[in-house]
């Protein structure tokens, strides 16, 4: 079996659209939070809180991206960073010997609002083009990667809500792990639209009271959460084997130690506490690690009374109550099928730079949560060996990531 590492990172996010942007991002406290005015022409939704990706310039050549979306853009954005950093030769993408494993809780949904509109409005196909179709099928993005950069090996689309962009990841990790494959694209994307929160509003699961307040929000473990924020973004990491990288001068960021997944097989949108620890305690087995050598939890926590809660009791009946933990979405929002890989990413540059960051909004710990180490305040600067990124979704799909310096 081979060791798999990171040699390539690409991000976009409601926080920065580069590692060094969003490592600095997570160390000062920002966030990417705020009011919706457009969200004001839909009827009966509560919630008038986002976290958008500002100011960045998608454009491609036209022909390359005819059938791609917004979410598909976001991967490719993300992507290209990542191929460059990891100096990726197109022999390299070519090979066959190079795959894709990615996700996003489903494809464009402005697309899918655009064809719908156009085809319920006039009860005709006049006006629709196949390629509108293209930009919001499932696979959009894994399908649409693979065409851009002529990738002829396994393609996996990860269409799992917000597991998504971990099982991409995890999914590439087994693919090189059991030498499948030589490399690996590997990520999440998802974009910003109002049906997203809606879904959640239906849920009475939305935040509402502070939609005059956008900084205050979501709150992430606190006693005064009132419900999740949407937000969107994409994240890209090349994977490939320790030896391969090694022989070729690659740059190696991290290595993937530990992959764990796991379903609960109970309930289609309440968490289940053994499911979660259950794919916890697969990734360390994974890795041959102890509960004790991970030094930094990244938590899913969405700021759902109910999410927050399992996950907590979950963390504690693995790792005890002494690891530091924080949830970066008090900084994005939830960025669905991004999430896994974003805050993978957000993981790495933590081992990178040495900190850990605090649960923005934060201030007092709900006491039905589990009596655990919540990073507050300011972050902690930690020289990180070994963390832990832990996702979860609906369908009772769990998630976790154990990653380490080399």
């Amino acid at each position: 079996m081979n060791r798999v590492v990171v040699t390539g990172i690409g991000i976009s996010s409601p926080i920065g659209n580069h590692l060094d942007e969003v490592s600095a991002a997570l160390q000062s406290g920002q966030h990417g939070v705020r009011y919706m005015e457009d969200w004001d022409r839909i009827g009966n939704l509560s919630t008038r809180l986002a976290a958008p990706v500002d100011g960045l310039e998608l454009s491609f050549a036209r022909k390359k991206v005819r059938g791609m979306g917004r979410v598909a853009l976001l991967s490719l954005h993300a992507t290209e960073q990542a191929v460059a950093d990891a100096g990726l030769t197109s022999d390299d993408l070519t090979s066959g010997r190079t795959g894709v494993s990615y996700g996003s809780t489903h494809g464009s949904s402005s697309s899918l609002e655009a064809f719908c509109r156009q085809l319920f409005e006039s009860n005709s196909l006049a006006g629709l083009t196949p390629s509108t179709y293209i930009k919001f099928m499932s696979h959009t993005c894994a399908a649409n990667l693979a065409i851009f950069y002529g990738i002829r090996g396994r393609i996996h689309t990860t269409c799992s809500a917000c597991t998504s962009g971990s099982q991409g990841i995890g999914y590439g990790y087994e693919a090189i792990k059991f030498g499948q494959q030589d490399i690996m694209v590997c990520g999440g994307a998802e974009e910003l639209h109002f049906t997203h929160s809606g879904v959640f509003d239906l849920l009475y699961a939305t935040s509402t009271s502070f939609n005059d307040a956008p900084e205050r929000s979501p709150r992430p473990f606190d006693a005064d959460r009132d419900g999740l924020v949407v937000g969107e973004g994409a994240g890209t990491l090349i994977l490939e084997s320790y030896e391969r990288a090694r022989a070729r001068g690659a740059h190696i960021h991290a290595e993937v130690l530990g992959y764990g997944t796991s379903c609960d097989g109970q309930h289609i949108t309440s968490p289940s506490v053994d499911g979660m620890s259950a794919a916890m305690r697969l990734a360390l087995e994974d890795a041959r690690l102890d509960a004790s050598s991970v030094q930094y939890i990244n938590a899913h926590a969405t700021a759902t009374k109910v999410g927050d809660i399992c996950e907590s009791l979950a963390t504690q009946s693995v790792y005890g109550g002494d690891v530091p933990i924080s949830s970066t979405k008090g900084h994005t929002a939830h960025t669905l099928g991004a999430c896994g890989a974003v805050e993978s990413i957000f993981c790495l540059a933590m081992l990178r730079d040495g900190f850990v960051p605090p649960t923005r909004n934060l201030d007092t710990a709900d006491p039905d949560c589990a009596a655990l180490d919540y990073v507050v305040g300011e972050p902690r600067d930690i020289k990180l060996s070994v963390v832990a990124s832990n996702n979860f979704a609906f369908g009772g799909i769990n998630t976790s990531l154990l990653f380490g310096k080399v």
